[in-house]
């Protein structure tokens, strides 16, 4: 798909894509998972290299920030939702001082909400260096909103575990049940919060190489936009820390009831165990064939045996709960 933008009276308006002029004189144009023929398009009237998806999917630096005939190809990851949950993909940015060109192999809702906001004219000041950075803006923002949700998540998750541990109503399948799902809930959280921060690291490598690869042709009011970016970025960072241990702290707590609930399981079995052995002593001896055993001989003996397996299963009892075992 390739979506362009011309800028007019320092506003950014939708250019018609079929149009070559119109690409030529675009101010950025968004390729999202773009053809063979739509790439040829873009590079013939931008004379850009148009990145690859392994390419923008590299992971040393060197490859995610670049400079190539005073052309600087931008990388990072970003997060694309699914229903199978989060995963990461990336996206690459291509800046000279008169054009921007994104190019992404995935959708993501930052890009269309940025972008379907671009009729409305809420651009004021449309150069390519102003379009990357309010992206970037954009994108760091998102991760914010994403991480406070992820934090209120992580606030429930610890209000029904703890809460469990104190209220016994809804037996031992209720509570095996919450256990199962808190540890994919965990899982899943602990995935996105993953994938947050390696946007976060990626956006903050961007801004001082921009500051310094285009310093010579970056707008001055993009300086201190990008220093307050790179300050958000650090506090999210922090945040994503705080969130990263926290979920920690509730996966190992998890792991402990899911530990507890399993001993109290082996307790159980250990103490019928118990309880089980001197009955099936009396039972056995008893239960031998030899003549001469008199209590064969009395007229309660039935009886007696009986007494004697009830009370040797009650003595065992006795003793845990004195215990205080059980």
């Amino acid at each position: 798909m390739l979506t362009a933008f011309t800028c007019d009276q320092s506003r950014l308006q939708p250019a018609d894509t079929s149009d070559d002029q119109a690409l030529t004189s675009a101010v950025w144009i968004d390729l999202l998972s773009p053809t063979p023929e739509e790439a040829a398009r873009v590079a013939q009237a931008t004379g850009f290299t148009i990145p690859s998806e392994a390419g923008v999917s590299e992971i040393e630096a060197s490859s995610r920030l670049a400079t190539r005939d005073g052309v600087l190809y931008l990388s990072m990851p970003l997060i694309a939702r699914s229903e199978d949950g989060a995963r990461g993909v990336a996206a690459g940015f291509v800046l000279s001082p008169d054009r921007l060109m994104t190019v992404r192999f995935a959708p993501n809702l930052i890009f269309d909400t940025f972008i379907s906001h671009m009729p409305r004219g809420d651009t004021p000041t449309a150069s390519s260096a102003h379009i990357l950075v309010n992206l970037l803006e954009a994108i760091v923002d998102r991760q914010a909103d994403a991480l406070e949700q992820v934090g209120q998540e992580l606030d429930a998750i610890s209000h029904r575990i703890f809460a469990m541990g104190v209220r016994q109503a809804g037996g031992r399948k209720h509570e095996d049940a919450t256990l199962r799902v808190t540890l994919g809930q965990l899982g899943r959280l602990g995935d996105l919060i993953s994938h947050i921060r390696d946007t976060l690291v990626g956006a903050a490598r961007i801004g001082p190489y921009l500051r310094a690869a285009a310093a010579s042709w970056l707008p001055k009011n993009i300086t201190p936009r990008l220093k307050t970016l790179q300050a958000d970025i650090a506090s999210i960072s922090d945040f994503d820390t705080h969130l990263n241990d926290k979920l920690q702290f509730l996966l190992d707590a998890t792991l402990g009831f899911i530990s507890i609930a399993q001993n109290n399981v082996m307790k159980v079995m250990t103490i019928a165990s118990v309880v089980g052995i001197p009955p099936v002593l009396v039972a056995g001896i008893y239960g031998m064939n030899f003549k001469n055993i008199p209590e064969y001989d009395w007229q309660y003996g039935y009886f007696y045996c009986l007494a004697m397996i009830v009370i040797t299963a009650l003595i065992p009892l006795a003793v845990f709960r004195w215990r205080k075992w059980i």
